[in-house]
This record gives C-alpha cells, sequence and structure tokens, in this order.
C-alpha cells in the first residue's frame, strides 16, 4: 500500500539520548515531524516510525488494531535503547497514551514520558456501541486537523474506521490499571481548547499520578498543538525536560 507524501517515517542518528516520537490515531509521522526535527537539530537520536494502517487509508487501517500500533512502537523502542544510553518516549494523543503504555510495560528503560493532549480516558460515548457498530458501519467522520493556527493542517484521515476504533476501549482500561507503575517524571502539555480529548483524560492523570507529574496549559493551541501556535513551547519544553531528567548531557551541550 503506498504511503501518503508527507507520512513517511522520520530517523535520525545522533547522541547516546534517544527519543521516539509516537503519532496520534488516523494521523501520521507528519503531525510530529517538526517536533522530531527539532530534537535532532539538538543533537539526540530520533526514532519517528509510521504506526500500521495509518498514512495509507483509513479502509487499511481498518484492518489494524491497537496492539498492532503498540507492537510497532515496542519494536522502535527497543531498536533505539540498543542504539543509545537512555531513551525518553513523547507522544500526541492516543501517541501520548501508547507513550504511558511504555514507560508502565518497560519501567526503567524509559527514562521519562512527555504526551500532548494524551488520551486515556473513553470521554466519546458511541465508542461504547462500537462493537457492535462495526457490523453495520465501516467508518465515521474522522478526528484529524482539529488545529487553530491559520493555513497548518494535518495528514489524517477524513474517516474514522469503527472496527480500528472499536479496539480502543481495551488499550485505555490496562493503561488505567497500570498507570501506579509510572513512576519516571512525566510531562504533560494540555491545550485550554481540544475538541477531540476533553479534560478527562488529565484530570484522570491528575488523580492518579503523584509528584512525578507536570502539567502545562496551552493557551493558543487546538488538540494537534504539535503543529500549531503552541509547538515551540512544547518543542523546547521537551528539551528542557530531557536536559533536566537524563543522566548524560545532550551531544550539543557537550
Amino acid at each position: 500500500m503506498p504511503v501518503l507524501p508527507g507520512a513517511e517515517p522520520f530517523h535520525h542518528e545522533g547522541g547516546e539520548i534517544g527519543v521516539l516520537l509516537c503519532h496520534g490515531f488516523t494521523g501520521s509521522p507528519q503531525s510530529l515531524r517538526p517536533w522530531g526535527e527539532h530534537l535532532a537539530r539538538a543533537g539526540l537520536t530520533v526514532s519517528l516510525p509510521r504506526l500500521p494502517g495509518h498514512g495509507t487509508t483509513w479502509q487499511e487501517m481498518s484492518r489494524t488494531r491497537w496492539e498492532d500500533w503498540y507492537a510497532e512502537l515496542d519494536k522502535a523502542l527497543a531498536d533505539l535503547r540498543a542504539r543509545c544510553s537512555e531513551a525518553f518516549v513523547m507522544g500526541l494523543s492516543l501517541g501520548g497514551c501508547m507513550a504511558l503504555r511504555l514507560a508502565e510495560v518497560h519501567g526503567d528503560a524509559v527514562q521519562g514520558v512527555v504526551a500532548v493532549n494524551p488520551s486515556v480516558v473513553n470521554d466519546t460515548p458511541i465508542l461504547t456501541l462500537a462493537p457492535a457498530l462495526k457490523w453495520v458501519v465501516s467508518s465515521v467522520p474522522g478526528v484529524a486537523g482539529d488545529i487553530k493556527k491559520e493555513g497548518a493542517s494535518e495528514l489524517g484521515y477524513t474517516r474514522t474506521p469503527v472496527r480500528a476504533a472499536a479496539t480502543l476501549p481495551r488499550l485505555w482500561k490496562l493503561v488505567q490499571s497500570d498507570i501506579g507503575k509510572v513512576t519516571q517524571p512525566v510531562l504533560v502539555f494540555r491545550s485550554r481548547d481540544d475538541h477531540v480529548v476533553k479534560p478527562a483524560s488529565v484530570t484522570f492523570l491528575q488523580s492518579r499520578m503523584g509528584d512525578n507529574l507536570e502539567v502545562r496549559e496551552l493557551t493558543d493551541s487546538y488538540h494537534v498543538a504539535t503543529l500549531d501556535n503552541d509547538a515551540p513551547r512544547i518543542f523546547e519544553g521537551s528539551l528542557e525536560f530531557i536536559r533536566s531528567h537524563a543522566s548524560v548531557p545532550l551531544a550539543k551541550d557537550l
């Protein structure tokens, strides 16, 4: 299946600190490419894979589930750990959820987590009907492109495959049940105006996590904040986070 132009994965060989970037549901690496390039310019090793079924057609995505997307990230983290002495995981929306799942599963192998508008709670009532709905409706309107910045756009699907969406509640339940295993530092960027993910996800994290969680509000962006007006705050904030929590200096700081 041909990959849409701009949706290709991004990789950069840098120093001893690696960062795995996780894009969101029905999105593509394009939504995180500027973030990845910013981290690469700072001397970091960056891995931004394209999740199975993404960046092609929603019909292909319909044949995948969350386990397929997570497996791709799990492999990418193993590859990153083989090349770097330390690894951080960062993600947008459902990518933020899967970044937290990687931290739950791999413990000390993940140095820290940065999540932008993470989705960890089922705040869309229709998803409770998805297991039955998938037999009668193949897709519903998409959620990509929630950006405030004029002229900015996200390369994502205009339709959401119901069969793939029906697998999300299982992932959310796993992340919620194991969130206590995340003892690494976690930085969350939350858009004040988000038309895709409701405040319940960050509220849940604040209620279950301790002092290792920091939440910063974004006042001039919608859901895809990595392509929006507050993107520079996210990029610089994540570098500051790495400098604060890595045990080795960034290559550019040597």
